[in-house]
């Protein structure tokens, strides 16, 4: 007498699945990365240089027609949106000339210089501030530490062109210089110290104005207000939204990849999806490396 052996087939679609959501995971996370990486050290730089020929173009343009900003508001009143052109900074000594945008927080320091949103414009009187990345995205003041006491720069606004004479550079622990006299004026640079893309702490260059200060507006950000984004070595507030999305893209994409390479072959696979998690692998790095200190 026979007896029949019920056999039970292994679970080999589950098993398979797993495997494609793994590899698509390690895929993605190679793409992430080697995103990440030429962002640093490639990518953002030209992203940087291709911003500011943009802001350039602009700022020449509301120079010529007198409509470049020369105060916290807009003509109309309206406080300057992040990242609206509104200075030239011009520095012999670093062979540097750069677009200074309004607001310092990471995302517009990723195309230039800003400008401390609750300071006074460059060549106004009283205390203003630029700040700008020391390693990332073209490390437009990456040269700072190498400025000594005497030497001098100028900064074009909507009013003009200011000069300013380096008085001093400091770091953390080293006294701030004097208190500004009535009507005087001052430009503060500011970048990060430390070893390169790992900075360690603020550096600050003071720059006495030397030519006749220009009418200052009355201010409408008060010192003390801004967002803490907006600090030296911020980092951006709130849940990264943008970057979450387009995690989720690089990661369906990479899962897709996978699968595709099972079931259409190999070159078929590296044509169709080698762009496309390409392209979300610097997207997901470029949001990545935004939420990384501001100075950096």
């Amino acid at each position: 007498m026979t007896v029949a052996v019920p056999l039970t087939l292994p679970r080999v679609h589950s098993v398979t699945a797993v495997r494609h959501l793994a590899r698509g995971g390690l895929l993605g996370l190679a793409a992430l990365l080697l995103g990440i990486t030429a962002q640093l050290l490639v990518i953002s730089g030209a992203q940087e240089h291709s911003a500011q020929h943009a802001a350039f173009d602009e700022l020449r343009n509301q120079l010529a027609l007198g409509t470049a900003p020369v105060a916290q508001t807009d003509q109309d009143g309206r406080l300057l949106a992040p990242g609206t052109p509104v200075a030239l900074i011009d520095v012999p000594r670093l062979g540097t000339t750069q677009v200074v945008l309004e607001g310092t927080d990471s995302s517009v320091l990723t195309d230039g210089p800003g400008h401390r949103r609750d300071t006074p414009m460059p060549g106004q009187a009283g205390t203003s501030v630029l700040m700008g990345r020391a390693a990332a995205y073209g490390g437009p003041f990456c040269g700072l530490p190498s400025l000594t006491a005497g030497d001098t720069f100028s900064v074009t606004t909507g009013q003009g062109r200011a000069t300013y004479r380096v008085s001093g550079v400091r770091r953390a622990g080293d006294p701030a210089p004097a208190p500004l006299a009535s009507g005087k004026g001052r430009l503060v640079l500011v970048t990060a110290t430390g070893s390169r893309f790992v900075p360690s702490g603020v550096l600050r260059v003071d720059a006495d104005l030397m030519s006749t200060p220009f009418p200052t507006p009355a201010a409408v950000i008060r010192s003390g207000t801004l967002p803490a984004s907006e600090e030296p070595l911020a980092r951006p507030d709130g849940v990264p939204w943008p970057l979450v999305m387009w995690l989720q893209a690089l990661l369906l994409a990479a899962v897709a990849a996978v699968w595709a390479w099972h079931r259409w072959g190999r070159h078929q696979t590296w044509i169709v999806f080698a762009p496309v998690v390409a392209v979300l692998g610097l997207q997901v790095a470029t949001r990545t490396t935004e939420l990384l200190p501001n100075l950096l």
